[in-house]
């Protein structure tokens, strides 16, 4: 273990840490060599679990948290995406319920003991399923809830007992106020990812899902990055926790290949599928900033004849799980997604991740290149860099304390990836053209360079293409191009010579010219037809 993990933080009384040591040594693993992994079978965890978990060994954050988490101490989990962090806190929390474990259909029987809080559904989702592959040989019960979903179905699984609770922070105080789960019991609390959740401004709802909690509790914090918010929320919600790290904060994985291109927008698009031909690439997942960026970016991949989803916040809960299903399921090519999907989604074996877009917050770079190279297999991360990404680029740098080397990426067929895709060197000769004063098109033609042709002459004067061409002239009417000329003797339209207005000098009447002249009202609106005054 590291130094920050054998040494806890000093308690009030020498004799409680004592005693407290002794109790994390009664359950650390057996004394290993160093080259060798340690394995579950040297902890103390019930058959049941040992049976359902299917590999031997640990990975360095659960061979760490595991003895802590048992012991039930307060832990920060520092890893990289990948390494395991669910198995770190279901394994050792479901081995505390176990003396709870019954039988019993009995609601009251099975009263929720532990809470698992994610930012997002898809990871709530993979939770549930490895908490759920864990305690499939107990009777120890499971659910998940999260939005996007009808609260009925949900409603039903609640009622009927359950230990073990996943779910999303907006869909867990829905269930609150609707009295659909009873709290009162909750020995356990992990907040998983959880500086995504104050990312999206689950801050507030968290405070509020904490205050409904019993105030002796075991609250484990588990993510792959760590900001000074995550600290402050550790010191305000955990008793002395104790800080386990298998890799320094904020660190990507050294089994991924990343590679920075700098390509012009125009051309990403061919330079993914560039990388995928050459590399042989079978499935990849393409992340990009906006929804509907997204969206169209998935189609354009569809017309290029690659079967390709998009994953979205915009798409239901329904089309969203059904977009992974048929991705993991090996259905589609490519999955283009926004940041949601950068989250706890594992995809065995994913060859390669693409930032089609570099990503506004640097902690995501780290969380969407984890999407690959997970337990322990190699992986490729591809950014496409551009001009104006500088500010971003020196983030990811800043976070994680690494100089990034940007290459030009050249296209096929002598196009530069940072020359502008299909405008760029597939451009042919660019033409001025001119009109000269005797009507004739003059075009002063700049040939494109190309390997292994020599330099072509310049024509000065070039035949107009069709669609250059004057066209030819009308037959013109004489009556149609003479200038208009008045007819002196025509009277002016605007002049109603029935019409008198009564002067003084006209009528004869010496009224003044201020008074209105008669005038008539129609009979549909009450007059006679006459005039009148």
């Amino acid at each position: 273990m590291q130094q920050q993990a054998d040494n806890p933080q000093p308690m009030n009384s020498n004799t409680s840490l004592a005693a407290e040591l002794a109790d994390i040594a009664a359950v650390l693993p057996d004394a290993a060599p160093e080259d060798l992994p340690a394995r579950f079978d040297t902890l103390p965890l019930d058959a049941k679990l040992l049976r359902a978990i299917d590999y031997p060994t640990m990975t360095p954050i659960q061979a760490k948290a595991i003895p802590l988490v048992l012991a039930g101490r307060d832990v920060m989990g520092a890893a990289q995406t990948g390494t395991g962090k669910t198995a770190a806190f279901s394994i050792p929390l479901l081995q505390k319920m176990m003396k709870h474990e019954n039988a019993s259909m009995s609601p009251a029987r099975h009263p929720v003991r532990a809470i698992v809080l994610a930012p997002t559904r898809e990871l709530a989702v993979q939770v549930a399923d490895n908490v759920k592959k864990y305690a499939s040989k107990s009777n120890l019960r499971s659910a998940v809830v999260f939005g996007g979903m009808n609260m009925k179905e949900q409603t039903l699984e609640l009622k009927a007992g359950v230990e073990v609770l996943i779910a999303t922070p907006g869909r867990l105080i829905d269930h609150i106020e609707a009295k659909n789960c009873n709290l009162s019991q909750v020995e356990y609390v992990v907040l998983d990812e959880a500086d995504r959740m104050l990312d999206i401004g689950f801050l507030p709802d968290l405070q509020r899902i904490l205050s409904y909690l019993p105030k002796q509790r075991q609250t484990l914090l588990f993510s792959a990055t760590f900001s000074p918010e995550i600290k402050k929320l550790a010191q305000s919600y955990l008793q002395n926790p104790i800080l386990v790290e298998v890799a320094r904060p904020n660190q990507t994985a050294t089994n991924v290949e990343q590679r920075f291109y700098k390509v012009d927008d125009d051309a990403k698009r061919h330079v993914i599928r560039q990388i995928l031909r050459d590399r042989g690439i079978t499935q990849s997942i393409v992340f990009v900033n906006s929804k509907l960026g997204a969206a169209r970016l998935a189609r354009t991949f569809e017309r290029d004849g690659l079967r390709t989803t998009a994953l979205h916040g915009d798409k239901s809960q329904e089309e969203r799980m059904k977009a992974l299903a048929a991705f993991k399921a090996g259905e589609m090519d490519l999955l283009v997604a926004t940041d949601v999907a950068a989250r706890g989604i594992d995809i065995a074996a994913l060859p390669a991740v693409f930032n089609f877009d570099i990503p506004f917050n640097a902690e995501d770079y780290v969380h969407r290149i984890g999407r690959t190279g997970r337990a322990g297999a190699s992986g490729l991360a591809v950014s496409l860099v551009t001009s104006s990404d500088a500010r971003l680029m020196a983030d990811i740098e800043k976070l994680i304390k690494k100089k990034i080397d940007v290459e030009p990426f050249e296209l096929e067929g002598g196009r530069g990836g940072d020359r502008g895709g299909d405008r760029g060197g597939e451009r042919g000769a660019y033409r001025r053209e001119r009109r000269s004063e005797d009507g004739d098109v003059r075009s002063d033609v700049a040939p494109a360079a190309s390997s292994g042709r020599g330099e072509r002459e310049a024509r000065e004067y070039r035949e107009p293409s069709r669609s250059m061409r004057p066209a030819p002239r009308r037959p013109s009417d004489p009556f149609f191009d003479k200038p208009y000329e008045p007819d002196p003797s025509a009277d002016p339209v605007w002049e109603d010579k029935t019409a008198a207005v009564a002067t003084p000098s006209s009528s004869g009447s010496g009224l003044s010219r201020f008074i209105k002249p008669k005038r008539k009202v129609a009979a549909l609106l009450g007059g006679s037809g006459t005039t009148r005054r």
